[in-house]
């Protein structure tokens, strides 16, 4: 079964940690891990990470049972707890003039039979480490990232770019979204790292995966002293499953 371990922090610049995470225990009959980084005035951020982490995963363990355990079902599983959370934190942000402008971004990953099942709202994101080689699995839905697909900026001004938190998608902001799905073999020896920008944008892809490979258990804890070591900028949250 995996393992997985879980380090948030409020970081060195702001005051609440918008971010929110479940993890499974080994033993639990579904295996899911969710992070969000929530975002919006007042205490927005706060709710509609832990609103959406909540109903993504009360979604998954209530229909799990139901589902054909095949490999369309449980894209489709995964894919309708964004919607159902979106839809959840939507109609919590209508309901007072306070949160009317909180969203989240949303990653979900279910694990079952050796593929990890993921689900990408925003841009936290997923990478995977394999035989010394470490992959994003998820892209970011951000104006940045945009801008890279069409060739404006480079990869190296990305790192820098002043519009780097504008996001193109997120969840709780529209009645209606459609989450980025893909399944990943995840076999023995595999890690998978999910994350808030947090910790992207204080520390190098470099570092990540050679403080992931020094650390052979729980690198989750290295990994937030890092970026609190570099400015610690935001909210940092990272989750390791191996």
């Amino acid at each position: 079964m995996p393992k997985a371990f879980a380090t948030s922090d409020v970081g060195e610049a702001r005051e609440i940690n918008e971010d929110f995470f479940f993890i499974s225990y080994p033993d639990d009959p579904v295996q899911i891990y969710i992070v969000a980084d929530g975002m919006g005035g007042y205490n927005g951020g706060e709710i509609a990470s832990k609103l959406a982490v909540d109903s993504a995963k009360n979604y998954i363990l209530s229909n799990f049972d139901k589902a054909n355990k095949d490999r369309e079902s449980l894209i489709d599983l995964i894919k309708d707890s964004s919607q159902y959370a979106n839809m959840i934190v939507y109609e919590k942000a209508q309901s007072s003039e306070e949160l009317k402008k909180m969203g989240t971004t949303l990653d979900v990953c279910l694990i079952y039979q050796s593929r990890a099942y993921i689900s990408h709202i925003g841009d936290s994101r997923i990478y995977r480490l394999r035989n010394n080689f470490f992959r994003k699995i998820t892209k970011d839905h951000s104006y940045v990232q945009q801008l890279l697909d069409e060739g404006k900026i480079t990869k190296q001004e990305s790192i820098t770019h002043p519009e780097k938190n504008m996001l193109m998608k997120a969840l709780g902001v529209k009645p209606f979204i459609e989450p980025d799905t893909t399944v990943k073999g995840f076999l023995k020896g595999d890690v998978i790292l999910m994350c808030s920008d947090g910790l992207t944008n204080m520390v190098s892809e470099d570092e990540i995966k050679n403080i992931i490979l020094e650390n052979p258990t729980d690198a989750t804890k290295m990994l937030v002293q890092k970026a609190n070591d570099l400015g610690g900028k935001d909210n940092i949250t990272a989750i390791i499953i191996r």
